[in-house]
């Protein structure tokens, strides 16, 4: 068996090997619109002497928004005294595991299209690389749903923990009689909206590309070989009885 590498494009024109670039894209979309956010909400508070006061929280990947201060110190607003005062909500075991599924497919899709371009004797030469490919690109697309799923929650959390309702209910001024509250400026989410439906995305391309890999695979020729050798038997005209 000859193991040294062989360049060849070839399989980037077919199923095999076309589909893991498109992988490769996909996962950086996933990744990066989601470990690269940053955004920041506005709360205006309305005092009932018509002087307003703002705060405002940024917050960014990997969304401990439990750790971002709406009011960083003590302090006077709309003549009450305020403590320090933090968003509710935690969502980055969701966040993290969405990117680090991403970051994983981004790298399996780089060895993987390594070996399809420069090893693919060595790949075909036995059943244990298809059949290594098939089991580990099933596996990922299992955690693509599980993932984007968390992750579409988390992000859920994050919204609500962002808006004028749950904000109003963590800061205690919000809820004395002479003070209204409200989110005046929203944190762009688009980004990470963009993220979820690339987590979905990612669910669909390594699902089929599982098909595509257990073609590969001695599992299907073995039933592909039975199956023609069944339907030429059928075909084979039984001779007449004399």
């Amino acid at each position: 068996m000859i193991t040294g590498f062989r360049l060849n494009l070839a399989p980037l024109k077919e199923p095999l090997g076309f589909i893991k670039f498109i992988e490769w894209l996909t996962a950086i979309f996933a990744f990066g619109s989601c470990g690269g956010y940053s955004g920041r909400t506005i709360v205006s508070l309305f005092c009932s002497e018509g002087r307003n006061e703002t705060l405002n929280a940024t917050f960014s990947y990997p969304f401990r928004l439990n750790l971002v201060a709406l009011v960083e110190s003590n302090t006077t607003l709309c003549n009450h005294s305020v403590p320090v005062t933090h968003l509710v909500g935690d969502s980055a075991s969701s966040a993290q595991f969405f990117v680090g599924v991403a970051i994983i497919c981004f790298l399996y899709s780089i060895v993987a299209l390594l070996v399809y371009l420069g090893y693919m004797h060595v790949y075909k030469d036995s059943d244990f690389g298809p059949m290594f490919d098939f089991g580990l690109t099933a596996a990922i697309a299992f955690l693509w749903l599980v993932c984007s799923s968390a992750w579409a929650k988390g992000l859920q959390n994050v919204k609500d923990a962002t808006g004028t309702a749950d904000i109003t209910s963590t800061l205690a001024l919000c809820k004395e009689s002479d003070v209204s509250c409200e989110v005046t400026d929203f944190a762009n989410m688009r980004t990470l909206n963009v993220s979820v439906v690339f987590g979905y995305l990612n669910l669909i391309v390594w699902a089929g590309n599982a098909w595509i890999v257990y073609k590969e695979t001695r599992c299907h020729s073995q039933k592909y070989t039975a199956r023609q050798g069944a339907g030429a038997g059928r075909g084979q005209q039984v001779p007449a009885a004399i």
